[in-house]
């Protein structure tokens, strides 16, 4: 900083009379000085600007910047700058350490109890009581115990310590690359995030990180502000500011009554110049974003109280204080230099009802609460019986006393039986499951990238597999939003294709080339193209390029109109939105009065026009019978080709009386028409395809388009959303209204029932039509099941439906911020075939996480039922803890990367959704696991009992507590994990599919883990020894465990014989929470709980143990949400 004090001062003179201060890097504001400019509003700002600095344009020159040439972009002086007054960065928190996840991982229920188990088990090997050797305490000692032996008796307590820590570390790994995998995406998002701004002349798209204070940045409708800046010239400008007031209400802002416009804040209309005053941790944002990190502690504790502060900055801190990690960039979602993200939820919260849970969610935790029960009333009651046994035959058959110097012997038995009993409940537990969940979606989300699909909200892309309905936006989606005028109607004359410009009359000429180049964006031009021969880039709005290209082929420039009159220039703008459905700019005349150019939708445009030029150029009166006869003849014709019809009109206003700008029905009315043109968007060529495997796939695409009816008509039909002979609606948004709503203007469920189904396309539909439609859908209980419903869209007004719908897409490159911003899926090259891809990846997360469950319950039904039958039968479980650990991993860790990382088939679009109501295991699925489940038991029990006959070896039943390994447990310990290795490969398919190893080799990963657990078991049997329980086995006894294990695939094809319909016993599991269970306090229950859960179970096994904790409750905290909490 010291040589930057030293550099170069320059004074500039100026109009006031105040003694300019040199600054330091020769700049005349400090940063200081613009920060508690930006804290002033309205009036006081204003009055501050007129003080210190004469107007914005001295506010300028003390910054060293142009109000309509912006910055020289020269590195040295943009360096310079970010060193005095910061960059445009908001520096995200700290991601939790390996260390961090490590503890956190350790604090899960089991693992504590299995923890302590394993350290009195430890404690108590090495204390040897003087009684132990004596008859007294019973059958303890007896049997094949040598002194090396019982110096091993700490193996076991130690084994299960290491294994503990095996799945704490990988575990603690997961999240790790979790988290990991979020900020690279997180970083994504914030690079693509572009901003325009003025150097050198030049418009330029900058990264928002690059903006320097004394850029001039071009504001536009739908652009989420990226710093602090002044207005410097606006029209028609509102800003909704309630991300960082509160306020609802749009905010007018003007260069002469309110120039502040501030960092986190949306632009809802209009456009603008800004000079940025305020960038990174000194924008208003920031300032928010600074104090959060530091109130960081206390506010955690009060946070664990679930205190909530109010206020709307209050709540930001709240709220981003229950994010961590990935999640604190989530609170930008689109930059990093913008916050007011988390204070706009904390406010959408109140009013917006609370999505429900993700469907998969919600069955998922249903299920994990009934297994957790399941599980823990089966590992009472084996250690229960086992206790009981042990006294009742100690005490009452071999009458014994109970002897104090035997009660470290008896308590060892305890503690032995106390560990087979949480084994129990560890194998019980699927804790593999929300791993298996992270571990699928995750996957997804990484080669959705590649799709095109930019997943900002991790259960979208399941959610988006059961989608029933899908609401697409017609621009840009459907078509290929590259527009060129086809036909127009000028001078009395249709002209079916481009007129030649001697055909018209110069005035009408003229008079059409001003009316286009001056009523549309400044920002919206037409470049040559990048590459010889290809089309003319078109940057800006794409309708307002169209009428620019006509302007280019009638042979004649709009470029030297605009230079005639820049921008400044324009005496009043009336911006395009949903309501006007035109555009008009006012501009004066060189003899005082004024001229209005306006365009805008025909029908609506039509009516406000009087008069018409005819061929000559001359006015003639327009009368609604000429209008009505024009648009049968004219816009309908046009229309019928899907063409989007536009009207150009003007207006004279003489010099002798202004009239009053803001009433503008006055002034947008008594209109010359000019033209009427005809635009055409042709559909994309991969649409009609994409839409046929949406029908066959059981999804009704529905067009929702702001265009005129026959227009949307013909594009749908283009498109096979409606086919020939099909019983379908076509309603404007007018008519929709008057069918959905009763005499009081209300909106009735039962009169949407009637419209929607048959619905295929809405046209002129206004932003809140569209809403109407997806919530009605969604709230609809007329079919078998409940819709979900996926919507797109991009403009700022698209924001509420997006929110609304099951899964939000908004567009990559035509959207704007706060579309993106409300959307859950962004899709980066706007293209619907993206959203068949979605669905794709949808589908297969969610089979790839029934395939883990029909693998999972399979080995938790048979390791459970041989834990507990064992343990009663013989007093041991013929599975030890630490064999039961391993096979855990194996179950969870293992099997859920390899059956969580399927690649999607096209047949996954062949069959219907699965609807909110289908289980999560269907009957299939319940044979195949109770089929299954009935050959690994009978084979374990069989090996159990005369399995020593069989091999002829020691039987391994009854031994001492501390005996060595037998071969017979050896076996079945073998036996079991080479089944659940075989049931693996079964698993691949839960349709009842007869081919098993179909597309085995497209899954590379699923090959690395079956061979790899196979593996590990060969070493683990041949050299784990005392501390897996294990001893070598011969080649002979190897082969006949192999042979039991392949066993599983033949068997698999004998239970795919067996017809599901015939069963008529089984029952499926894993619904969905039924509408009665739904307590009100459950649905009233706000996200608030849910994100304190977010916050401190960041972790998967610590859900199922929530779930048992609030059992009695029935109060079922969703399981997704905590994935989400990764990114959302």
């Amino acid at each position: 900083m010291g040589d930057m004090a030293n550099s170069s001062i320059e004074f500039h003179p100026k109009p006031q009379q105040q003694q300019e201060v040199p600054h330091v890097g020769g700049f005349g504001c400090t940063l200081a000085e613009l920060r508690s400019l930006m804290e002033l509003r309205g009036a006081e700002a204003l009055q501050k600007i007129q003080e210190a600095y004469g107007d914005v344009s001295g506010l300028c020159r003390r910054l060293k910047t142009s109000p309509t040439e912006g910055l020289a972009d020269n590195t040295n002086d943009l360096e310079k700058r970010r060193q005095i007054y910061g960059q445009n960065f908001i520096p995200p928190k700290q991601p939790k350490t390996f260390l961090q996840l490590v503890w956190e991982a350790l604090q899960d229920v089991t693992l504590i109890i299995l923890e302590v188990a394993a350290i009195v088990s430890l404690g108590l090997s090495f204390y040897a009581p003087p009684g132990e050797e004596s008859e007294a305490c019973g059958n303890v000692s007896g049997g094949a115990e040598d002194e090396g032996e019982a110096e091993a008796g700490w193996i076991e307590g130690a084994a299960i310590l290491l294994s503990v820590i095996c799945v704490v570390l990988v575990t603690a790994f997961n999240d790790w690359s979790k988290e990991k995998q979020f900020r690279g995406l997180q970083s994504r998002i914030e690079q693509e995030q572009k901003f325009t701004v003025i150097r050198n002349g030049q418009l330029l798209q900058v990264p928002v990180a690059a903006l320097v204070v004394g850029d001039i940045a071009q504001v536009k409708y739908g652009d989420l502000l990226p710093a602090d800046g002044v207005l410097i010239q606006g029209n028609d400008l509102k800003i909704d500011e309630s991300s960082l007031t509160g306020e609802s209400d749009h905010v007018r802002k003007s260069a002469d009554k309110d120039p502040m416009l501030l960092s986190g804040t949306h632009v809802m209309e209009g456009s603008g110049r800004m000079v940025v005053t305020a960038v990174g941790v000194n924008s208003q944002t920031g300032i928010i974003f600074t104090l959060l990190g530091a109130g960081g502690e206390e506010e955690e504790k009060k946070d664990k109280k679930g205190k909530q502060q109010d206020g709307a900055m209050d709540s930001s801190q709240t709220r981003a204080k229950k994010q961590d990690g990935a999640v604190a960039m989530e609170m930008q979602p689109l930059k990093s230099a913008e916050g007011g993200e988390m204070e706009e939820r904390e406010k959408k919260k109140a009013n917006v009802p609370k999505k429900e849970k993700s469907v998969l969610q919600g069955k998922l935790t249903k299920l994990a609460v009934q297994i957790g029960k399941a599980g823990l009333v089966m590992s009472a009651i084996t250690v229960i019986i086992l206790v009981l046994y042990f006294v009742i035959e100690t005490f009452v058959v071999d009458g014994r006393v109970w002897l104090a110097e035997c009660t470290p012997v008896y308590v060892q038995y305890f503690v032995k039986f106390f560990i087979i009993g949480v084994t129990v409940l560890v194998v019980a537990v699927p804790e593999g499951l929300p791993l298996a969940v992270t571990i699928s979606l995750a996957y997804s989300v990484k080669k959705m990238m590649k799709d095109n699909n930019l997943v900002r909200h991790l259960d979208a892309c399941e959610t988006m597999g059961n989608a029933t309905a899908i609401c697409s936006d017609k621009t840009g989606t459907l078509t290929t939003n590259r527009m060129t005028v086809v036909q127009s109607y000028l001078g009395d004359t249709h002209y079916k294709e481009i007129p030649a410009p001697s055909a018209l009359t110069p005035k009408i000429l003229d008079l059409l080339v001003h009316a286009i180049s001056i009523n549309s964006a400044y920002t919206t031009k037409i470049l040559p193209p990048e590459k010889e021969g290809a089309l003319p880039r078109q940057v800006g709005n794409k309708t307002e390029c169209a009428l620019l290209g006509f302007i280019l082929d009638l042979k004649r420039d709009f470029q030297p109109v605009r230079e005639q009159i820049p921008e400044d220039q324009l005496y009043k703008v009336y911006t395009f939105n949903s309501v006007r459905k035109s555009m008009s700019t006012v501009i004066r005349m060189p003899d005082g009065g004024f001229r209005l150019f306006s365009k805008g939708a025909s029908e609506i445009l039509l009516k406000k026009c009087t008069n018409i030029l005819n061929s000559n150029g001359e006015l003639r009166g327009f009368r609604p019978r000429d209008r009505d006869d024009m648009v049968k003849k004219i816009i309908e014709p046009m229309a019928c080709d899907g063409l989007r019809t536009i009207c150009i009109a003007y207006r004279d206003f003489s010099a002798i009386q202004e009239p009053d700008w803001d009433n503008e029905n006055e002034v947008v009315g008594d209109l010359t028409c000019i033209a009427v043109v005809g635009i055409e968007d042709p559909v994309r060529p991969e649409v009609p395809e994409a839409i046929r495997k949406c029908q066959r796939a059981g999804i009704t695409v529905r067009m929702v388009t702001g265009d005129n009816i026959n227009t949307a008509r013909a594009i749908a039909a283009k498109c096979g959303i409606i086919q020939p002979g099909e019983d379908f609606l076509c309603l404007e948004g007018k008519e929709f209204n008057r069918r959905i709503r009763n005499e009081k203007g209300e909106i009735e469920q039962e009169r949407l029932d009637k419209v929607w189904p048959k619905l295929r396309v809405l046209a002129r539909s206004s932003p809140t039509d569209k809403h109407t439609l997806v919530k009605g859908i969604i709230d609809s209980t007329t079919g078998e099941q409940r819709q979900v419903v996926a919507v797109t869209g991009d403009g700022t007004n698209d924001g509420p439906a997006l929110k609304k719908a099951d899964v939000g897409f908004a567009m990559g490159i035509a959207g704007t911020d706060v579309a993106k911003e409300a959307s859950d899926i962004i899709l980066t090259d706007d293209n619907f075939t993206s959203i068949v891809k979605a669905v794709m990846w949808g589908r297969n997360v969610y089979d790839s996480i029934s395939k883990f469950l029909q693998f999972q319950l399979t080995v938790n039904v048979v390791a459970v039922i041989v834990a507990f039958t064992g343990a009663c039968i013989t007093q041991d479980s013929p599975l030890k803890a630490v064999q039961m650990l391993w096979v855990n991993l194996i179950m969870d860790t293992f099997a859920s990367l390899a059956l969580a990382t399927e690649p999607p088939t096209e047949s996954l679009l062949l069959r219907k959704p699965y609807g909110r109501d289908k289980p999560l295991i269907s009957r299939t699925m319940m044979k195949n696991i109770l089929g299954h489940a009935v050959y690994q038991l009978t084979i374990i029990f069989t090996l159990l009992f005369v399995g020593e006959l069989f091999f002829d070896i020691d039987s391994g039943r009854n031994a001492p507590l501390h005996s060595p390994p037998s071969e017979h447990y050896t076996i079945i310990f073998n036996t079991f994990v080479m089944m659940q290795l075989f049931n693996e490969i079964n698993a691949r398919k839960i349709h009842g599919e007869r081919n098993v190893f179909d597309g085995i080799f497209s899954n590379p990963i699923f090959c690395t883990i079956v061979l790899g657990t196979f593996g590990i078991q060969i070493v683990i049997v041949q050299f784990g020894g005392k501390p897996f329980s294990c001893s070598p086995l011969s080649t002979e006894q190897w082969l006949w465990c192999l042979f039991v294990g392949v066993g599983e695939l033949v068997w698999g094809q004998v239970i795919a014989t067996i017809p599901t319909s015939q069963l008529k016993c089984l029952k499926e599991a894993g619904h969905g929470p039924g509408k009665d269970e739904m307590t009100d306090e459950e649905l009233a229950e706000g996200e608030e709980e849910i994100d304190h859960a977010e916050r401190e179970l960041r972790r998967g096994q610590i859900l199922w143990f929530r779930g048992l904790n609030r059992i009695q409750t029935q109060n079922f905290l969703s399981l997704f949400t905590l994935f989400r909490s990764t990114v959302s």
